[in-house]
Order: structure tokens, then sequence, then C-alpha cells
């Protein structure tokens, strides 16, 4: 029986957020029939058995792990990789390893590998391989539609002379201001608000080409294109997306289906790459309703020392309780180390740990708000929790995701890049007590409820993936 199994092959961008998205469509896809091999880089592999115990990675006999070198030199940081080197590894050196791979499975006592799901943004060689092997092959991008729609305007930024930036100046003098009001779907969105890569002055920047290439025309080959988001929340955009590119299915949120599945033999295998603390779910336990603000800037973003110090000191001085995660990487070439003043000051109210299970700490009924770096995940995450947010954007789509949280989706305020004490405690106290704060609150909830509906057995969410699944991923190419 196992002989003819559909064979989806997994890749994820090596990145934490990438991964977790990616691995929670794997255990579906697994729940409904597919052998899965799910494809890290050995870098990330090697931080998965140290953060998650040298069993980890064992998975089932339907269900692999598989690494491959990344062609970066060897590391044993427990840290994210820089953005840069990565993409020009990817584009270099990740076709042949790949393929090697597909070749190695499909001469295995595997099932032939039967269709590819790949990350939207390892695109760039992903296709290639399909049609080198003729499966369908789907590209998830793990971010919201909005996102997506915004870096597909990239050569449009070019050909209108507004990227890459004419000088340095741009970054201060109101440039990215600019409203754009071409786009479809989206409406008074600035320059400042879509994805941060296209901010150079360097018309070859690695960064940039390797994102314009990711969202070219080249993706209208693919199969089908998936989208961590649901219809509800982006209408307007996929909308637009769908009357140019293939298929597009909106899946989101994937752990609301994920919950769905009983006695689920994956349940343990865990997405993250630094090792969880979960003694905060303790601390919470002892906390009001809706009492805390839990912070967290994701897997990526870097702050200064000055700017750890102004966050920690707008935290205190809020007086509202806070668990703040500071993961080991957060400041930038040192650690992250706080004033003895502060941590004096927090004693009684204040949890501070290196990482967490985020998505039970958002469920937890002790937390009214989240301070969040505004990462795709994070904010979905926080949607379908129910949990208003405070907006920081680092870099990529995070200014994206920060916007519409803001302005589209009324359960967001965003702090100044340049952060300040002050602003950070007005801004908290108004997250938790005051009359906008709870505004978003109820607009966060309504949220909630829409992501519910949509992931519900005949929710858009559900069918799009019945559809994916039955029309996409198990159909034979016709390549």
């Amino acid at each position: 029986m196992d002989s003819i199994k559909p064979h989806a092959v997994f890749i994820p961008v090596p990145a934490q957020s990438h991964i977790k998205a990616m691995l929670k469509l794997a255990k579906i896809l697994h729940h409904r029939g597919f052998h899965i091999t799910f494809v890290n880089t050995e870098f990330n592999h090697k931080r998965f058995l140290k953060s998650l115990g040298p069993n980890s990675l064992d998975g089932l006999p339907d269900f692999r792990f598989e690494a491959i070198p990344d062609g970066l030199p060897e590391s044993d940081e427990d840290a994210t990789q820089d953005v840069a080197l990565l993409c020009d590894c990817i584009n270099k050196n990740f076709l042949a390893t790949f393929c090697a791979l597909i070749m190695k499975l499909n001469n295995s006592t595997n099932p032939p590998v039967s269709c590819i799901v790949s990350d939207g943004f390892m695109s760039t060689f992903t296709i290639t391989a399909a049609e080198e092997f003729g499966v369908p092959v789907a590209l998830f991008y793990t971010i919201a539609a909005c996102s997506l729609m915004g870096f597909t305007q990239y050569p449009s930024l070019i050909d209108k002379g507004l990227a890459p930036l004419k000088d340095e100046s741009c970054f201060t003098n109101g440039f990215l201001d600019t409203v754009i009001d071409w786009i479809p779907g989206m409406k008074d969105i600035r320059l400042r608000d879509l994805p941060s890569f296209f901010r150079t002055t360097n018309p070859d920047d690695i960064i940039f080409n390797y994102f314009i290439e990711a969202t070219g025309p080249r993706i209208q080959k693919a199969s089908a294109i998936v989208l961590h988001t649901f219809d509800a929340l982006e209408q307007n955009v996929l909308d637009a997306l769908s009357s140019r590119l293939p298929l597009v299915y909106a899946i989101g949120p994937i752990q609301l289906l994920l919950n769905q599945i009983p006695q689920n033999p994956l349940t343990s295998m865990g997405y993250s790459l630094w090792k969880e603390e979960p003694e905060c779910l303790e601390w919470l336990k002892n906390r009001a309703p809706n009492s805390v603000i839990y912070v967290n800037f994701g897997s990526v973003a870097v702050l200064t020392p000055k700017q750890l110090v102004e966050f920690g000191w707008g935290l205190a001085n809020s007086k509202f309780p806070f668990f703040w995660v500071i993961r080991p990487d957060l400041v930038v070439g040192e650690s992250a180390i706080l004033p003895p003043e502060f941590v004096a000051e927090i004693k009684d109210r204040g949890l501070l740990a290196h990482w967490c299970p985020q998505e039970q700490v958002l469920n937890h009924p002790s937390v009214g708000g989240f301070l969040t770096h505004s990462g795709w995940n994070s904010t979905i995450e926080s949607l379908t929790a129910g949990v208003p947010m405070l907006c920081w954007p680092f870099f990529g789509d995070q200014q994206t995701d920060c916007h519409f949280s803001c302005k589209e989706w009324g359960v967001g305020m965003e702090i100044s890049n340049d952060v300040k004490r002050d602003e950070v405690e007005k801004l908290v106290k108004e997250l938790m007590e005051g009359e906008k704060g709870k505004k978003m609150k109820n607009k966060a909830l309504n949220w909630k409820e829409l992501a519910q509906e949509a992931t519900a057995p005949h929710g858009t969410s559900s069918r799009n993936l019945d559809t994916l699944v039955n029309q996409v991923l198990l159909r034979k190419s016709q390549m």
C-alpha cells in the first residue's frame, strides 16, 4: 500500500518562521495520506537537534527529514544567518543539491516523489527542479497576500524611477512617505509600507534582486500559489493576485486546520530552532485576565543596546506586568544586558526568557496585548488568538504587515523606529486600558471569529486546501 502513496517534498527558506509554517502544512498533508520529505539545510538541521533533542527529527516511517548543504562557511552559532549571503548561496548552489536529493529519494525504497511544495521564495530553483522531474510544484509564500503583492511591484518601482533609491537622503527626506495609488487591491499605501528590500541605493543589491526574481514572471509556471492567510482578511488583494497569477489558494491560519486533526502522531514534533522555555506558562497562570503584555521581536529582528533599554524602561514605566522574550542574538554584536536598576524595578511584574512556545502564550487568557516586530507568523497568530498589537516593524514584509494591522484591520498601533521610552509607555497604556485599545481588542476578537469560520469544515480555507490537494498536488504533472 505504501508504495502508491503520493510523496511531497517540502523545502522552506532556511529561516525560523518559514520552516514553522511549512512544517505545519507538511503535517496536514501527512494526515491526508502523503509521504513527506522535509528538507532543511544542514545548519538548521543541527540547530533543531540541539533545541528539540537528538531524536526530534526521527519522524515516522512516512515523515522524513533530509538535510542539504547551504554553501555557507561552517558555523555552530545559534543565530539567524546573514540574509544576503544566504540568497547568494541559494541562487548558486541549491538547484544541483536539491535535484540530487530528489534523485536519491526516487532511487530509494520511498514512494517516488510526486510533487514539490516549495517556499515561494525558493522558486528561483524549485520551478526548474519540478520541470526536470515532471512533477507539479506549489509555491507556498508563508506571508500575507498584501506582502506578496508588494514584492511583485518591485519591477514597477524600478520602471517608475522609485527604486533603487537615488541616494542616502531618500531615507530621511520624506521620500519614503510618497503615496502609491496604482497597486491593485491596495489603497493609500506609502513607499515605506512596501516590503523594505527596495530601500537600497545599489541596483546590484543581492537581496533586492533575489526578491525580484523570486516573485517575478517565472512564478507563472508554478502549479499553484499558496498563501498563509484567509479570504475574509485580504479579499481585495487576493482577488487582485488571482487575476495575475496561476491558481491562488489562501489556506490560513494553518494552526486552526492542524488543531482539527484527532490524535495527531506528529503533535510532539516541534518547530523551534531555539530551545523553548515553557515555564512562562506557569508564570502567566498567576496573572489576571488580559493584564499582561507579551513582547517578542521574532527570530530575525535585532535591536541596538539603546533601543533595548528604551523598550525596557517604557514597559517598566507602564506598570503593567509583561513577559519579554529576549533571544540570545537580539542585540547587534553584543549580549542583551539590561541595567540592574531595571531588573530591580520589574522584579515582581516582569518575566524575561530566551524563547517560548508563542502560540500557547498568545492564547493564554492573561495576555492582553502583543508588542511585536510584525512578522507574518506573529501577526496571524495574534489575530487567531484575538490579541491586539503594538507594531515595531524591522524589515522585509513586516512594514506591510504593520500597515495593514494598523490601517486596514484595526488591530495595531505603530511604534516609531527611533524608540523612546515615553512613547512605549504611552502606547502600552493605550493598548491595555485606553479607548483605542478596547476597540482594537474587539476588532481582534472579530478577526479571530472569522479565522475560525475560514478553517471550519466548509470554510474558505478548508475548501481551498481540499482543492489544492485534489487538483494540484495529487495531479500527475502535465509539464
